[in-house]
């Protein structure tokens, strides 16, 4: 079994833009070596949203070093990125942005949504680029739900949504550039669940609704994180009730993190290279 370490509970939400109410449940500085090469967990939501010709969200912002992806559980949320793409996802899907060498992009409620209202549920995880890959050329990957595998579990326990790596012989669609597992667990109440993780891989789930018993030991309840030691190879998960848990594992990246607001690179001088690029343009326009 991989030990659990810790559980954290989502402190008060902070606004990104208008359009965003975040809970951090996790970054760099507060759990850099135990979840590399994770680098932050953003929860948004779920927040209610009256009906509005405005768009809420936040405006034009550059990134360099990581990719960012957003999980959809409610909502639409509309992206738009200096390379030219851009779209809509809604319940299920999950935009893999790579900001690589550098990209600007905005992100706000689709206009169907802001007119609609209604509630607005997502997660953005952070997620490390080696050294090697931290200016590669930046690109977006748009996931539907319909791409995405849905797993059933033995013994009617639910199912397992393979974002990224594998589960059960199955491959998720996102292209990575380390090795990891991004699973959306949709847990039944009273399953009991031995799920797979590989020996030396960070590793830790996030529950989005419902509670659920981790390793025997550790109840974890909507809005916490129970994170779990590398050693190890094998979590066991029994959902007290209907549950929906975020299962992130990846192969850590023995490399320093130095990060400053959008820019997380290897050194000081990365960023400040990252600063001088931005400021004089280089990371590209938006159309």
């Amino acid at each position: 079994m991989k030990k659990v370490l810790g559980l954290y509970s989502a402190p008060r939400p902070h606004w990104v833009g208008d359009g965003f109410p975040v809970r951090s449940m996790f970054s760099y500085q507060s759990h850099g070596k135990q979840l590399s090469p994770f680098l932050l967990l953003d929860y948004a939501g779920p927040a209610e949203f009256t009906p509005t010709d405005k768009l809420r969200g936040v405006g034009q912002h550059p990134h360099r070093g990581f990719e960012t992806v957003t999980i959809v559980y409610k909502g639409e949320v509309a992206h738009r990125d200096s390379t030219g793409q851009g779209g809509i996802i809604g319940p299920g899907d999950v935009q893999w942005m790579t900001a690589g060498a550098g990209i600007l992009h905005e992100e706000f409620h689709s206009e169907a949504f802001a007119k609609a209202g209604g509630t607005l549920e997502m997660v953005q995880l952070w997620v490390n680029l080696p050294a090697s890959d931290k200016m590669a050329v930046p690109g977006y990957q748009a996931i539907l739900n319909g791409d995405i595998p849905a797993i059933a579990l033995p013994d009617n326990a639910g199912t397992v949504r393979v974002i990224a790596g594998e589960f059960a012989e199955q491959s998720g669609p996102a292209r990575t550039f380390s090795p990891m597992h991004v699973w959306d667990l949709r847990l039944n109440q009273g399953s009991i669940n031995e799920l797979d993780v590989p020996e030396g891989w960070s590793t830790a789930l996030i529950v989005l609704r419902g509670t659920v018993l981790v390793n025997g030991s550790t109840v974890a309840r909507e809005s916490q994180m129970a994170v779990l030691e590398q050693a190890g190879s094998q979590v066991t998960i029994e959902a007290n009730n209907d549950a929906v848990v975020l299962l992130i594992s990846g192969e850590p990246i023995d490399e320093p993190i130095v990060g400053y607001g959008p820019f997380v690179m290897n050194s000081q001088e990365e960023i400040a290279q990252a600063m001088e690029d931005f400021n004089s343009g280089r990371f590209g326009q938006m159309a």
